[in-house]
């Protein structure tokens, strides 16, 4: 039996964003044991804090490349938006990640004020520096995936990277100062900091995945705007029961019931709908239900109609 159940696929390739993190995932997972190692060794709360982090960039990534392999397979009978969704799901997750490590960081961060300890220093700088250089490789490799495709999994990433960079840097800049004045104390300050700026990150990931699972309208998008300019397509006299949301990044889906003149084509009215809405807005995906008030029941909305529009 044949399985379309539409003409739209509902599917992303995304080759770029694939590419780009299988470069990242194998890098990642190498320094992260390097780091694993020396951070153990050094007895640095701020290098064991970063590798924590690393080590839920693997988890990240991970989780990240099945949803890209998910968000290929195509619709089917009880999944009939096929499985975009998942990219989300796993943002999301990824946004919870970056939460719980900040959070982890800053009750270290206090335990290690209260009792300071001693760090290898040569160690810690020697590893954060070697961090640093991987971590400005992976930041730039996926800020130009990001500029490619636009994919909420490699923002999310992204995310886990640039707090990974900032802890290199933090790290190095905590080794240097402990060196001059000898104050312990800056290890779990600067770890603190660090796990501070992780936190917004994972906020910001946290938040535009809920949007979208919530099936928000877009920011990108004006509602008013849009039904302002549906409403002026000839022949369409009210638009209402419109909603518009994002099934995943740049997949957008808008239905809408509208009151049309009896005397215009109503297949003409969906035609310039659709292509008005592809066009000016870019969504493909558009769902225009043609109504006239006094066949279809709208109870004292369609009455006002009605009296206004005779």
């Amino acid at each position: 039996m044949n399985a379309d159940f539409h003409h739209l696929d509902h599917v992303k390739e995304q080759s770029t964003s694939k590419k780009t993190l299988w470069i990242t995932l194998i890098l990642t997972l190498i320094f992260t044991v390097i780091e694993v190692i020396g951070g153990v060794l050094s007895q640095s709360l701020a290098l064991i804090s970063d590798s924590a982090h690393m080590i839920s960039d693997v988890l990240a990534l991970g989780l990240s490349m099945f949803a890209i392999y998910m968000a290929t397979r195509k619709p089917n009978e009880h999944y009939t938006f096929g499985f975009l969704r998942f990219e989300i799901i796993a943002s999301f997750l990824n946004g919870l990640a970056l939460i719980v490590i900040a959070a982890w960081i800053f009750v270290e961060g206090i335990k290690r004020m209260i009792h300071p300890q001693q760090v290898d220093l040569t160690m810690m700088l020697a590893i954060a520096t070697i961090g640093l250089i991987v971590n400005i490789t992976l930041t730039l490799i996926l800020s130009r995936s990001m500029k490619a495709e636009n994919n909420l999994n490699v923002k999310s990433a992204l995310w886990h990277f640039i707090g990974d960079l900032l802890s290199s840097i933090g790290v190095i800049v905590s080794a240097i100062l402990i060196r001059f004045t000898g104050w312990q104390v800056l290890d779990p300050l600067i770890s603190m900091v660090i796990g501070g700026i992780i936190c917004v990150g994972g906020y910001k990931i946290i938040r535009e995945a809920y949007l979208i699972l919530m099936e928000s309208v877009p920011e990108k998008f004006d509602l008013n705007e849009i039904r302002a300019e549906l409403a002026l397509i000839e022949g369409v006299e009210d638009v209402h029961e419109m909603h518009l949301w994002a099934i995943s990044t740049e997949h957008y889906s808008l239905t809408a019931h509208v009151f049309v003149r009896a005397d215009i084509q109503p297949f003409c009215v969906i035609l310039a709908v659709n292509e008005m809405l592809k066009s000016k807005y870019g969504i493909g995906h558009s769902t225009i239900q043609i109504e006239h008030a006094a066949i279809h029941d709208h109870g004292e909305y369609g009455k006002r109609f009605l009296l206004t529009h005779g």
